[in-house]
């Protein structure tokens, strides 16, 4: 398939900019191949959770990436964490006016110092004085940072609503979008209704926001991300997929979690961590994941690709038009669909 298979009009104002006032008031579009499309909102999700269903969510925690600064020579420079490799070294975007030489020294706000140590493709190594957590120093002075179609500085809400009430492990540039549909609430009532609460760790890069600049799919190259499964979350999947049990994932991310985990291992999930730079698009043969929750994605993104491979590629478009008829809103602090996976789009033997 092609990227602009995946193109739809997207009118602006459908792109919410700011959260809902309560997590579980977000619309609900549900998409299962046996029924019409139905209507709800997010707090209707544990009437449609049955006993023994095991329920995945990513507990990554987003940090304040996004850090400001000047060269030492002079001008302005954004330093854009894509992911920390240590205590005081990590892989960035690097925004100013040239790109910066290796040794180029910048005076960060809040007053560290950071250095630029070398190159990675367009990414830059960011080194800090030993002693200097960048991590402790983003935390106490750096920025949200929101996706680029939300046109507007952070606040101090987003560090609390651009951040999943279950986040736990620092590490995340970017939300796992669908968790933020979810409260303390839910989640009980979910458990109430007999199924299984798991949680798993990705850590979302800033590449998830690249665009795909490739025709043919083929030729596009996915960005890595660090990932951890848990052995009793690899254990309790285990068990449910060997005895018909479903799997809901919450959000893209926990699908690339676990699905990139079986590609790597002969379609069984494996506890411990590793990397994945899986690319779901349609024909892929779905392992894992039964059920998805997520958001709905911009046009000709992996995100929707890997949507329409699970929930099938003309019932997902034919959805995503429906969904702007219908007024719903789009993209991180949007509103939600439910994806029961296309029968056709048969798991791997």
């Amino acid at each position: 398939m092609r990227r602009q298979d995946f193109s739809y009009e997207l009118p602006k104002q459908l792109i919410a900019n700011l959260p809902p006032e309560n997590r579980v008031d977000s619309r609900l579009m549900v998409i299962d191949p046996m029924r019409p499309i139905a209507h709800r909102t997010v707090s209707d999700l544990p009437s449609m959770i049955r006993e023994g269903d095991v329920v995945v969510a990513n507990n990554t925690r987003v940090f304040p990436a996004r850090l400001l600064g000047a060269k030492v020579s002079g001008g302005r420079i954004e330093v854009m964490i894509e992911r920390l490799l240590s205590d005081h070294v990590v892989r960035a975007f690097v925004k100013a006016s040239k790109a910066p030489k290796e040794g180029t020294k910048f005076l960060m706000d809040g007053g560290f110092e950071l250095i630029v140590k070398g190159r990675d493709a367009d990414l830059f190594i960011v080194e800090s004085d030993p002693a200097t957590s960048i991590l402790d120093m983003a935390e106490a002075h750096g920025h949200i940072p929101l996706p680029p179609y939300i046109q507007r500085d952070d606040t101090a809400q987003d560090r609390e609503r651009y951040q999943t009430v279950f986040a736990k492990n620092s590490g995340a540039v970017a939300a796992p979008t669908a968790g933020l549909h979810l409260d303390e609430s839910l989640i009980s009532s979910v458990k109430c209704r007999g199924a299984f609460w798991c949680e798993v760790t990705l850590h979302v890069g800033a590449g998830t926001f690249n665009p795909v600049r490739v025709d043919d799919l083929d030729e596009h190259q996915m960005h890595g991300e660090w990932y951890n499964i848990p052995d009793d979350v690899s254990h309790i999947i285990g068990t449910a997929k060997a005895e018909g049990r479903r799997i809901i994932a919450i959000g893209t991310t926990t699908m690339r979690c676990l699905e990139g985990s079986a590609a790597a291992n002969g379609g069984q999930i494996r506890p411990g961590s590793d990397e994945t730079t899986i690319f779901i698009t349609p024909g892929y043969q779905f392992n894992v994941v039964d059920v998805l929750l997520t958001n709905f994605h911009l046009p000709e993104s992996t995100l929707l690709m890997l949507v329409a491979a699970f929930g099938g590629f003309e019932r997902m478009l034919a959805a995503y038009h429906e969904a702007v008829r219908e007024q719903y809103r789009f993209f991180s602090y949007g509103d939600a669909c439910l994806i029961w996976r296309d029968p056709e789009a048969s798991r791997a033997s």
